[in-house]
């Protein structure tokens, strides 16, 4: 574990991986929960976790230092079920990666739980973790200019959805309805990191092959 000093009163914690960087994030907010924390933000992402508003960053930071990365289990969440169609320009590429059908490729997605690592890039865009071992899938070599919104895609380990229209790399497997960001809506956001994800499969326009 390192920290690293932000300002005046953050802190960024540098773990090794993605789920040391989930339990430190469980683990603190749990700290915070208790009232044996102080912190306005704690926002995980790949390897770090920010904390942002402390009263003495430099007492917590020699704090964490002395200590393992907490082996904690993440707090159960709710369940958030995202309606998809498998019918993305990429979802042929990826079958070809894999080395399956397009069709297995819906089922193998589906039949995944994901989790909300961690969030960014766009407001709404989280990133979720859960695909199988061996189902990585490289970015795109040329980078769409614009991605529509509800673009179900793969990049890496992680799985995403475009909650607006934007450039982007990662594969497009699938499309949904689903509002991810709503400023009207509180929270504004449907994703948060440690939400649990499934994507439920729904009739498409086009027959996967």
């Amino acid at each position: 574990m390192r920290t690293l000093p932000v300002g005046t009163d953050a802190l960024l914690v540098e773990v090794a991986s993605g789920e040391e960087a989930q339990a430190l994030h469980a683990a603190l907010l749990r700290r915070r929960a208790e009232g044996s924390l102080t912190a306005r933000e704690i926002v995980p992402a790949a390897r770090t976790v920010l904390l942002d508003g402390l009263p003495d960053p430099a007492r917590l930071a020699a704090e964490l230092a002395s200590r393992p990365v907490p082996h904690v289990p993440p707090r159960a969440a709710e369940t958030v079920e995202i309606p998809v169609r498998y019918d993305g320009p990429d979802l042929a590429d990826v079958a070809a990666h894999w080395g399956v059908g397009a069709a297995e490729v819906a089922r193998i997605h589906a039949d995944a739980e994901f989790r909300v690592a961690f969030c960014g890039f766009a407001p709404g865009f989280g990133y979720l973790t859960g695909l199988p071992a061996g189902r990585e899938v490289p970015r795109r070599s040329t980078p769409r200019t614009s991605v529509p919104a509800g673009s179900v895609a793969l990049a890496g380990p992680y799985t995403g959805v475009y909650p607006r229209s934007s450039p982007g790399g990662w594969q497009l497997i699938g499309t949904t309805d689903v509002v991810l960001w709503d400023h009207t809506r509180e929270p504004a956001a449907l994703l948060s990191p440690g939400t649990r994800v499934r994507f439920v499969p729904v009739a498409s326009t086009g027959p996967a092959t």
